[in-house]
């Protein structure tokens, strides 16, 4: 028997069966995958940590996440700072004073607040009702139509007009000349990569990969074996898609090993046109701390373009779609999951909820801590 047996070995599994293990409590961990680390998997390519399921960048004001992270993994002083492309004019992200000064050669704070607002005004937005009207009373038409409308459009399959206004409401605007996208107290990437701060967290754990928890023998054999079951899937897939199929997006990785030392100059550029078919392309090299000053003593690189697109069964899936509609049906979900007596949904999936890592983790050591452990 085992007390828990944990179905994916991403972080809010592997958070859950260290949290397990220290209370002495025997664990299995089951993954799909052929490899353990569910989206955050890094793989070195050349020398370079390759973010195999697009870039992760950790980010935390949570001291205790971050105490307690920090003792599985060694973190570097990444620090986002994303450039948009627009039809081959850059611009500094989040939106600050470089922002403002490229798009409209203002140079005071003041004078970019006094273009934002003469744009709404112009805009005659009151009560924003949709993403464009939330994005305009933001940051102004000029803004919007460049940087945002294309790059959303792209990334959610939808126009802005048809998107919830919500979803944007937390979009980072500044009046300082500061391109710290997330402006997080703690942030950095694992120095050794994601996949070794899996392994540590998993060390001494029984793990079986290539091993699919819903095959109908392995969920009886397994079950059988369980006290309890940690189940990190998709919820709607762990009762058959019984009451419907709950939609995400996903994402399509075209990625390259190129012959040359430096390929954008930065790990993230966006690109934000509509015609652009790609959202992004990373590179990868450019996650490592000193890489800037040392990647030319390595003469390859590695970049990912990212390609957003509907989800369909057999996909990847990315990004919930928490609209009113999805909602309403993990809802249902989520109370036939009340009933399973000896399961415990968690994660990105199980939860239908997009979250930054740290919430993962946060998430994890709560259920932890319910469990006693």
């Amino acid at each position: 028997m085992y007390d828990y047996v944990i179905v994916g070995s991403g972080l809010y599994g592997a958070v859950f069966a260290q949290r397990a293990m220290a209370a002495g409590k025997k664990v299995l961990v089951l993954e799909k995958r052929d490899h353990i680390g569910g989206n955050i998997y890094t793989e070195d390519t050349e020398g370079i940590q390759v973010h195999r399921y697009g870039a992760h960048i950790f980010h935390t004001n949570n001291k205790e996440v971050w105490n307690y992270i920090t003792k599985f993994a060694e973190f570097n002083r990444y620090t986002n700072s994303p450039v948009a492309n627009y039809k081959g004019e850059l611009f500094s992200l989040p939106f600050n004073m470089y922002t403002f000064h490229a798009m409209w050669g203002v140079v005071t704070p003041q004078q970019a607040a006094e273009k934002i607002e003469q744009q709404r005004k112009a805009a005659g937005i009151t009560e924003p009702k949709n993403l464009e009207e939330q994005a305009i009373s933001l940051v102004g038409t000029d803004i919007y139509e460049k940087l945002i409308k294309g790059y959303t459009q792209k990334q959610w399959g939808r126009k802005c007009t048809d998107l919830p206004a919500f979803i944007i409401k937390r979009l980072p605007v500044r009046l300082t000349f500061d391109n710290n996208y997330f402006n997080a107290l703690y942030q950095g990437i694992p120095t050794e990569g994601y996949t070794k701060l899996i392994e540590n967290l998993l060390s001494g754990a029984e793990i079986r990969c290539n091993t699919d928890y819903l095959d109908p023998a392995v969920k009886a054999e397994m079950d059988g074996m369980a006290k309890k079951v940690v189940y990190t899937g998709p919820i709607d897939a762990y009762f058959g898609h019984s009451l419907g199929t709950l939609e995400y997006r996903t994402v399509r990785f075209e990625t390259e090993l190129l012959a040359e030392a430096n390929y954008q100059g930065n790990a993230v550029v966006n690109y934000t046109d509509a015609e652009t078919p790609y959202t992004r392309i990373i590179e990868h090299k450019w996650f490592t701390f000193g890489k800037d000053t040392a990647g030319n003593d390595l003469p390859k690189t590695v970049i990912s373009r990212e390609y957003p697109a509907e989800w369909k069964p057999g996909d990847e899936p990315y990004y919930p779609v928490n609209d009113e509609k999805n909602t309403a049906l993990y809802e249902q979900y989520k109370a036939l999951g009340e009933k399973e007596g000896k399961v415990i949904f968690g994660g990105r999936l199980g939860q239908y909820r997009y979250y930054d890592m740290d919430a993962v983790i946060a998430e994890a050591l709560k259920q932890a801590q319910t469990e006693g452990l």
